[in-house]
């Protein structure tokens, strides 16, 4: 790619309003041919809006977007996708239960009556190793790992003759070995003449893979096009969040107390009733954070839901404090001081059509000064709701605002504002940063490590191993429902080898 490419899209001041929310003020956005380019931006800027207007999900109220020189209108994604242009989102869109063949040509015009699956299977081959994709054509999609579903939908899209993809988040529920393996794809895409545009908050990825980057904030540009190569990270992470982001947390040394977490031998099932736990034995002190590294759907989540209550353990002991808690409720965990940060965040973490004042007095309502007796006191719920709000910086007009309408940055602000205002004893805190901006993540960093100078013991699961090293006191790596091992220090090479089952220890 050179400063003399050609230009694949030009969208020229384009504006995107939702109801109380100016989501894209007169943005100009230029993508290059046979380039990667970076869209940044905290939670709430606009980036993924922009890009669902190119994509064809939503029509901008003004502006105007050019393909190749020629100005387009979109009317659906299909429209922009007959005009080479494709998005894939943070979450998937395959079928489960079909093959990979099969997904891919879900929609089409073509095959019309008879498939002739073996022949479609054979050029879906052909086509994954011209682009190094590695993908078993005939193979099912539930069979398959996250990063393998993620290069499906990439091959769905180029199936479709697409030149220029839209990745949204695209390394969110990846390993550091599938990101290595999605940004060579990705490479060799743009050395067949592809164009890409890469939605992320992380900026180390940025940098090492984008050739061009943009910025946006609050809805519009602060940097437009910057080479990679010619700025920093502190510096876009200046621009992202309009202040210098300190990345040193200044974590202070200190000594764990008493065991206030043990797992003795605990065994559960998935939800598919096979085995996701078998044998898992660990303990968590007060002022300690315990990290969980590994891939996703290696266990982590079960582990969660079987300490917090939400799960039956088959087999073991769970203690928290000396007491077993075993297969009690919910409401008891709650009790004995076990906070739980999700990391389904929609659909376990909040309930979407309830209010902010609603999501954040759930574990509190039955206790004074919020509960009267029986009844609710409104005033006082509403109270809590505003303080938590300032605290804890929720952006949102007032707390009746419904949580569906949040940020994900927001809507984990809120979650956390729940638990934490609880002074938790425990803390298990599930993939916290997971989607946030570098803003975002450095508030809720702060946050766990206010909690674990408190006294409280956290239990932190994360895919990403610079969080997991930065926060925690020592690392677990859990491989296929059992602990693969315990790292001291800063071990990456050793702890992806756990991840991925080639070592243990």
């Amino acid at each position: 790619m050179t400063t003399s490419s050609p230009l694949a899209v030009e969208m020229r001041g384009i504006v995107k309003r939702f109801p109380g929310v100016l989501a894209n003020d007169h943005v100009d956005f230029e993508l290059r041919a046979g380039e990667i380019h970076a869209l940044l931006g905290e939670n709430g800027a606009g980036k993924s809006t922009l890009m669902s207007v190119l994509a064809g999900l939503y029509k901008p109220e003004a502006g105007t977007i050019l393909v190749r020189g020629q100005p387009v209108s979109f009317n659906s994604p299909r429209d922009a996708t007959a005009r080479g242009l494709g998005m894939i989102h943070q979450h998937f869109t395959l079928i489960p239960s079909q093959t990979v063949t099969e997904n891919i040509l879900l929609g089409l015009d073509e095959p019309r009556f008879f498939m002739r699956l073996k022949a479609y299977d054979q050029r879906m081959a052909e086509m994954s190793q011209r682009f190094g994709l590695q993908i078993t054509p005939h193979v099912k999609v539930w069979q398959l790992s996250v990063g393998e579903q993620q290069r499906v939908e990439i091959l769905k899209m180029l199936y479709r003759g697409v030149d220029v993809l839209i990745m949204d988040e695209p390394t969110a529920v990846l390993a550091p070995q599938e990101i290595g393996e999605l940004f060579k794809t990705l490479r060799a895409m743009v050395a067949q003449g592809k164009s890409i545009i890469f939605i992320s908050h992380k900026l180390n990825e940025v940098m090492a893979i984008a050739d061009r980057v943009t910025v946006l904030r609050l809805g519009k540009v602060t940097a437009a096009g910057l080479k990679t190569s010619e700025t920093s990270i502190p510096e876009l992470a200046r621009l992202m969040v309009g202040r210098t982001v300190l990345f040193d947390l200044d974590k202070k040394p200190q000594e764990p107390g008493v065991v206030v977490l043990q797992l003795e031998g605990v065994c559960a099932d998935n939800d598919k009733g096979l085995p996701a736990l078998r044998g898992v034995s660990l303990t968590v002190r007060a002022g300690e954070i315990v990290g969980v590294a590994g891939v996703a759907g290696n266990g982590q989540t079960e582990l969660a839901e079987v300490i917090t209550g939400l799960r039956r353990c088959t087999a073991g002991r769970i203690l928290v404090n000396g007491e077993d808690v075993t297969n009690r409720p919910a409401s008891v965990t709650i009790h004995k001081g076990v906070a739980h940060v999700p990391e389904d965040r929609t659909h376990v973490g909040s309930a979407p059509t309830l209010s902010i004042t609603d999501n954040v007095i759930m574990k509190s309502y039955r206790q004074p000064p919020l509960a009267r007796g029986w009844a609710l006191d409104g005033k006082a719920a509403r109270q809590k709701a505003e303080t938590l709000k300032v605290e804890y910086t929720i952006a949102a007009p007032t707390v009746d605002t419904p949580a569906r309408m949040l940020s994900g940055g927001n809507l984990q602000r809120m979650i956390l504002a729940r638990e934490l205002s609880s002074r938790p004893q425990l803390l298990i805190a599930m993939q916290p940063t997971r989607g946030l901006d570098v803003g975002a993540i450095e508030g809720v960093q702060r946050l766990l490590l206010t909690q674990r100078e408190q006294g409280a013991a956290i239990l932190l699961s994360s895919e990403e191993l610079d969080e997991i090293f930065t926060l925690s006191d020592r690392v677990i790596v859990m491989y296929s429902g059992e602990i693969a091992g315990e790292v001291h220090g800063h071990d990456a090479e050793t702890v992806g080898l756990m991840m991925t089952g080639a070592k243990r220890m």
